[in-house]
């Protein structure tokens, strides 16, 4: 999805007055109670809807896959607080509601068969603070991770890399952490180009603490991004699932330095799971910190790439020449896309909700064919809903 004019952060749409507030402290309570990636959970408000998903929840009237996940933490319901909490440190809740939801983005995620990758989950919403719009942030965007106990060489690839993409208008994305990570958040500050830190935990506890002031400078200008609601402390298990949001939000992944044990292999992972490109920097032959990129060239897991333009190359948009008579996307569009796109109106917008009730889709029917129209550049979003976008409008 992309929005149209100034950028939209925190405001719902598709639903209005008490039931927007209905449902978004629903998502709240579900994603207090699970804390990450819930397939079961997923599934369920993709069947019920959000807010019967919650009442279920807090009755405990589930199928036997969710009583446990939910056990724990079902009967603490502090969903105004944490929104509360959220405001107060200049933060916001993002949900698959809001404008700024990179559905596009998570389509991906909600594909993977959780059984073969346990955490595939799309996360239930997103605690952010900064200004930018999540959504348009990540339009054009590179995850850059690699090891914590970095190198001379290693940082100073990354900043080369990152400060010759940053005037080309990539977004970097990264973790936050030691090293590599921090590397590539600061070179994208001193660069002036937008940058996404994702944390193991809630946005409002910055990790490392050492990085509490370049976590202050991603806020300000960027974006710091959790699946974890406020107040939640980093655990382990957090950091293998914030990487799969990493690799969401990117074109591909770049990993600068990796030992042979190296966390960043993970997020090659879920990139390639993903369909995103999985890229490598080779280092001197003799450092233990190169040797899991020199594994995963070796093995076919990752490109080989050492400049911007290669990396460009490898996640950069197709640039496509077509004849003037070939045949639009519109023309080719069936089923449930077809039903939508017809639905909106040629001038004016529409709300999901609307959306649903003229193609005689259920609800979540119609956000799928919206995320895969709006990756087909047909449709964008703003405050009043969806829209039809003209050829060549974006």
């Amino acid at each position: 999805m992309r929005s149209r004019g100034h950028e939209n952060v925190g405001a719902s749409v598709g639903f209005a007055g008490d039931e927007a507030d209905e449902r978004r402290l629903a998502w709240v309570y579900l994603s207090r109670v699970v804390q990450g990636p819930c397939a079961a959970l997923s599934a369920l408000i993709e069947r019920v809807g959000v807010v019967e998903a919650a009442r279920a929840v807090r009755e405990c009237d589930l199928p036997d896959s969710l009583r446990g996940p939910t056990e724990q933490r079902r009967g603490i319901d502090c969903a105004e607080r944490d929104l509360e909490s959220i405001l107060g440190s200049g933060g916001r809740v993002v949900t698959p509601d809001d404008p700024e939801w990179p559905a596009w983005r998570m389509l991906g995620l909600g594909q993977l068969d959780s059984a073969r990758d346990p955490g595939a989950a799309v996360p239930l919403v997103l605690w952010v603070r900064g200004p930018r719009s999540l959504l348009t942030a990540s339009e054009q965007a590179l995850a850059v991770v690699g090891a914590r106990c970095s190198t001379g060489y290693g940082e100073r690839v990354t900043a080369e890399i990152v400060g010759d993409l940053a005037p080309r208008g990539w977004t970097i994305v990264s973790g936050a952490a030691f090293g590599i990570d921090g590397a590539a958040h600061r070179a994208a500050l001193a660069a002036g180009a937008p940058t996404i830190a994702v944390l193991a935990c809630g946005v409002d506890r910055p990790y490392p603490a050492s990085h509490a002031r370049l976590l202050a400078e991603i806020a300000e200008t960027g974006l710091v991004v959790s699946e974890y609601p406020p107040g939640t402390t980093a655990h382990k298990h957090h950091f293998l699932a914030r990487n799969r949001i990493i690799a969401a939000l990117a074109d591909g992944v770049l990993v600068v330095e990796a030992g042979l044990r190296s966390g960043a292999r993970n997020t090659v992972k879920w990139a390639r799971r993903l369909g995103r490109p999985a890229l490598a920097v080779p280092g001197p032959v003799t450092s233990a910190s190169s040797v899991g990129c020199h594994r995963m060239i070796r093995e076919g897991e990752a490109v080989l790439v050492g400049r911007a333009e290669e990396i460009i190359d490898e996640a950069g948009p197709l640039q496509l020449s077509l004849p003037a008579d070939a045949p639009t996307p519109e023309r080719s569009l069936d089923g449930d896309e077809a039903l939508v796109y017809a639905a909106i109106p040629r001038t004016g917008a529409r709300i999901p909700l609307e959306l649903s009730g003229e193609s005689g889709l259920p609800l979540p029917s119609v956000r799928a064919a919206l995320a895969a129209l709006d990756l087909a550049g047909l449709v964008g979003c703003d405050e009043s809903g969806w829209f039809r976008v003209a050829p060549g409008g974006r």
